[in-house]
């Protein structure tokens, strides 16, 4: 394999810079109409982050225009890299977070969608920074390097590597035969989506501040929230919440299909097996939580955050069951009840649902609900193989054979997957934290979740973790929402070697 384009990677990395200080830019306007002293730092951090791009990208202009997928497992790695330690300066130059630890983790946490915080009081944020805290989570959502594949014809570079290397999900389904042209439509959906349930939020009731950050937050599947109490804040007003699960759910969905579903292929849509699974799956599991808590709820017990009251009603318990089942299986990580509360059966459900994770193609972190549908059905061939064992049966997915090399790559991932969460928890413990918070650590950094169990559950955060044990979680979040591989790769020998 030939050497490294080291230009072109240097120029990619200005450009994303670039992009990230002038989306930086968008929070001082919220910080200067409030007049908030750390809007001279945002104005700071944001300039020097366009500078930096700058500087890249004016020294490493015009490069020899040859992406290999080396290089593209490079760009987005260090691109990411690039847009954590670059998205730190708001904290840091306000003054808002001075720790680097801590201002790494709560970036990075906002880029990857994990939604995990070390701010003990959300709401004595300045507006400034909530803003662009929730708007990490909205340029990570889809991934700014899927925006800049957009904008690629620039360099008049092409822009496929990119955009297999970060694409969520086994596969990167495409709308249109030119790359630049899927991503240009899938952020036109992902904006329009955004602004409809920012209308929507402001009309039933949230103020216009609440209702753009919990937009941006809700689409991208971060959960970042402007009130120490979540979505839980607004256990008194159902619309807002529906709302919310609605777009949870959207966002959960491959964006293919959704495309699709706005031409009105609304039968291409019913007819993906992935979507049924996550569609009747959700249903399914609301109905069983919800009979859990009605039935067995100890009514002593909190169930909202904001303000504890048992949770007899039926609609409430349903709201609440249906609300958490959508924020834990996309990831998003919205709190509306701390379900750690419930009933034991219930409470084992909701941590069962950290290992699936929403639709390929889409903004949830996680495993991926195709590769559970492949590896059950390829447990099932095995079955029939035993009795028929010179049959030559392929595992079919909507209907077509999937071909062998993607069967291996699904299995090899669910292996490195459960690997990576065993050896985590270990070590989260030898970093300091007990059993249950080492296993809800690891897995809620690894799957993107936000919220887990133990001292880091719904009404708990990260802040008392050890420096060594956010740099790791931080490690997990990236590698979680790049999807194992693409990070990875890069530590292998053979990555490294000239052929």
């Amino acid at each position: 394999m030939k050497q490294l384009n080291i230009k072109i990677i240097a120029s990619f990395l200005g450009l994303s810079s670039l992009l990230n200080g002038i989306f930086m830019l968008l929070a001082f306007p919220f910080s200067s109409y409030h007049n908030e002293p750390e809007q001279w730092g945002i104005l700071q951090a944001g300039l020097t982050t366009i500078g930096i791009g700058l500087v890249l990208w004016f020294f490493n202009r015009n490069p020899v225009k040859n992406l290999s997928k080396k290089d593209g497992y490079l760009i987005v790695t260090l691109g990411w890299l690039m847009l954590s330690f670059t998205g730190t300066l708001p904290y840091v130059f306000t003054g808002t977070i001075s720790n680097f630890t801590d201002a790494f983790f709560e970036t990075i946490s906002g880029y990857s969608t994990t939604g995990s915080s070390i701010i003990n009081d959300i709401e004595a944020l300045p507006k400034g920074l909530l803003f662009w805290r929730s708007a990490t989570h909205w340029i990570g959502g889809m991934g700014i390097i899927v925006l800049t594949v957009a904008i690629l014809p620039l360099l008049g570079i092409g822009g496929m590597q990119l955009f297999m290397a970060e694409a969520p999900g086994p596969s990167a389904d495409k709308m249109h035969p030119r790359i630049t042209e899927t991503a240009k439509r899938l952020w036109l959906i992902y904006f329009s989506l955004t602004f409809a349930e920012f209308l929507l939020l402001k009309i039933a009731g949230m103020t216009w501040f609440d209702a753009i950050n919990h937009a941006m937050a809700t689409m991208s599947t971060g959960g970042f929230s402007t009130k120490n109490a979540s979505i839980a804040y607004w256990n008194g007003m159902p619309l807002v919440q529906y709302i919310i699960i609605f777009f949870m759910f959207v966002a959960g969905t491959n964006f293919v299909l959704t495309y699709f579903a706005l031409k009105g292929k609304v039968q291409k849509v019913l007819n993906n097996e992935e979507f049924r699974y996550y569609f009747f799956g959700i249903i399914g599991l609301t109905a069983l939580v919800t009979l859990l808590i009605v039935s067995f709820q100890d009514p002593t017990m909190a169930t909202t955050v904001a303000h504890p009251k048992p949770l007899g009603a039926s609609e409430s318990a349903f709201r609440q069951a249906l609300f958490q089942v959508t924020s834990i299986l996309t990831t998003t990580g919205f709190v509306s009840a701390d379900f750690t509360m419930w009933n034991s059966l219930a409470a084992m459900v909701m941590f069962s649902l950290f290992f699936i994770g929403g639709s390929a193609g889409s903004t949830s972190g996680g495993m991926k609900i195709v590769r559970h549908i492949v590896m059950i059905k390829n447990s099932m061939l095995e079955f029939k193989k035993l009795l028929h064992p010179n049959a030559v049966i392929p595992v079919r997915y909507n209907g077509e054979g999937v071909p062998k090399h993607i069967v291996f790559n699904i299995l090899s991932f669910f292996v490195l997957y459960m690997g990576i969460f065993i050896l985590s928890a270990i070590l989260l413990t030898f970093l300091g934290l007990d059993f249950k918070s080492a296993m809800g650590a690891a897995t809620s950094s690894l799957g993107n979740i936000g919220p887990a169990i133990g001292s880091v559950g719904p009404v708990d955060n990260f802040a008392h973790l050890s420096a060594s044990a956010k740099w790791f979680c931080a490690f997990l979040m990236l590698i979680g929402r790049l999807e194992l591989f693409t990070v990875l790769i890069l530590f292998s020998p053979f990555f490294w070697k000239k052929c």
